[in-house]
């Protein structure tokens, strides 16, 4: 009879194993076409959600003139120090002018934009303290510019020929440095990929060889080489998804390369495409498409791109009062994660290698905050408990809510809930907080809240547990 019970159980067990493996296998055979419509069901890698918080980094030949105008007078993407080269020589406006002004003076007339290249060396970049410092800053994931708009690649690239960082400047291989460097902590590490080149004469004279003899055969060398976590394209608004053949290149991403379960793609895959196809949804400085995306509700996963100043490229020309203070840059993280987004924060990098001091100092300060209060933004959702107020946003993971205060509350203030709170409590303090609930209403008596960094003054969490 024993013996019976056994091979009963054991049985079971392997049906159950069976099972599993099955299903498995089934996720991972599952085929994708070339078509938005399959590629479309390919669901969002679960890490990337839960990750809230990546680097962004522009870093190449334009950090060596490093230079934007600023000031109210320039919109914002007149300030990208990153579009040096097209400004200066293709734009009628007065952003253009400026450069070109600029350039004159400093340079020259008749220096060329390519002359920066030997400049760029990169001779005091140390990946190992980047990587240190990336993870200090309590981000998840990096993103780092493979390739801009100009077409200097960042690896050796046999398509970028004496283009490239082993040929010319550093003669190193930059992205492959900070890879090894960036996984080795533990962290998450992408690229972001512009598929066009300004002034690439193949690119002017016939886009459709471009994209077939440079283009796909560079991110495909991109992907087996250093194996990323995220493919960021930029530079699609000039032409559709399917003179990019963006299609295409995603059932290869999907189905055969080595990345195929985990990475993680955006929507910048053709003029079409932002907010629509793709992975991830994402907004540039709150902007997609022309249209405030503050005002918009992402059911799907999104991440909002932005620098701490101005320019996302190392900008000499920008002072303090260009740079986002660290209460900003983690009020601006705390916004987008209660909306259900990431924040991709970019620095800019010195053509040297070095990260300014002030990018360090605001990237120490969000690491700090996070340390104290980073269950209420990694692997949470957008909060459901409304709209406080202005200055209260709400997260939420498992049966807990989090409200993330971002200023002193001198007036009372309450928020409806099914449930009474098992426990409620101050993250990073033993402080007391005096609260009721009634009919429904978590009602809470004015905060004494003052400065007391890290665990305060850029904003304080309020976890309420057991109220789902």
């Amino acid at each position: 009879m024993k013996n019976r019970r056994n091979g009963r159980a054991g049985w079971m067990i392997l049906a159950f194993f069976m099972i599993v493996v099955s299903s498995v296998e089934s996720r991972s055979q599952q085929k994708y076409s070339a078509n938005w419509n399959s590629l479309d069901n390919r669901p969002v890698p679960e890490w990337f959600s839960e990750a809230k918080f990546g680097i962004f980094i522009h870093w190449g030949v334009y950090s060596v003139p490093a230079w934007a105008p600023v000031g109210k007078e320039y919109a914002v993407y007149s300030k990208y120090s990153e579009w040096y080269w097209n400004r200066m020589l293709t734009d009628s406006s007065n952003v253009g002018q400026a450069f070109r002004a600029y350039h004159n003076r400093t340079y020259g007339p008749d220096f060329r934009y390519q002359e920066f290249a030997p400049q760029f060396k990169a001779e005091l970049f140390n990946p190992a303290e980047w990587a240190d410092l990336f993870k200090k800053s309590g981000a998840r994931y990096v993103v780092l510019t493979s390739k801009h708009h100009d077409g200097y690649a960042l690896w050796p690239s046999s398509e970028s020929w004496n283009w490239n960082s082993a040929d010319i400047g550093p003669h190193r291989d930059l992205a492959g440095d900070l890879t090894a460097a960036v996984k080795a902590s533990g962290l998450h590490m992408g690229f972001y990929y512009s598929l066009y080149e300004w002034f690439n004469p193949l690119y002017k004279s016939d886009v459709n060889k471009y994209v077939a003899q440079h283009m796909i055969p560079q991110l495909k060398d991109l992907v087996i080489r250093y194996k990323p976590d995220i493919i960021w394209p930029d530079g699609e608004w000039e032409h559709n998804s399917d003179v990019w053949k963006s299609q295409e290149f995603l059932a290869w991403l999907y189905n055969e390369s080595p990345v195929r379960e985990s990475v993680v793609v955006n929507d910048r895959w053709g003029k079409e495409t932002r907010g629509k196809h793709g992975g991830y949804y994402t907004t540039e400085y709150d902007i997609v498409h022309n249209e405030d995306a503050r005002t918009k509700k992402f059911d799907h996963p999104w991440e909002e791109c932005r620098a701490i100043g101005g320019s996302f490229g190392y900008n000499r020309n920008e002072s303090l009062k260009d740079y986002e203070t660290s209460d900003a840059v983690i009020h601006k993280l705390i916004e987008k994660v209660s909306r259900g987004g990431n924040l991709l924060l970019d620095i800019g990098p010195a053509a040297d290698g070095t990260i300014p001091v002030i990018m360090q100092q605001r990237l120490m300060d969000i690491g700090a905050w996070l340390r104290v209060n980073g269950e209420a933004i990694y692997g949470t959702t957008g909060g459901n408990a409304g709209a406080i107020n202005k200055t209260i946003f709400s997260t939420q993971k498992g049966n807990d809510l989090y409200l993330l205060v971002t200023s002193q509350q001198n007036e009372p203030f309450s928020l409806d809930l099914d449930k009474r709170p098992g426990k409620v409590t101050l993250l990073g303090s033993d402080q007391k907080l005096v609260w009721s609930y009634k009919n429904g209403k978590c009602r809470f008596s004015p905060l004494n809240l003052f400065p007391n960094l890290p665990s305060g003054g850029y904003a304080w969490v309020i976890k309420l547990e057991g109220v789902r």
